[in-house]
């Protein structure tokens, strides 16, 4: 959480989000844009930790019918 607050483009680009990471920078390079960028790459990760978490739940939950 820390690298998506402080190096937001950085955090895309460890996630494999190239492009992403790429729009992000050039956002991230205004002064007046770090801070949407910080924010987006935040959310970013909190969106994606919880799509794991729910991929995770359906297969517990499929598993358990069987």
């Amino acid at each position: 959480m820390l690298l998506a607050i402080l190096l937001p483009f950085l955090s895309f680009i460890v996630r494999g989000k190239i492009i992403t990471g790429i729009i992000c920078f050039i956002l991230q390079i205004t002064i007046l844009g770090w801070i949407p960028a910080a924010i987006w790459a935040a959310l970013s990760l909190q969106n994606s930790r919880a799509e794991k978490r729910n991929e995770k739940l359906i297969r517990a939950v499929r598993e358990n019918r069987n």
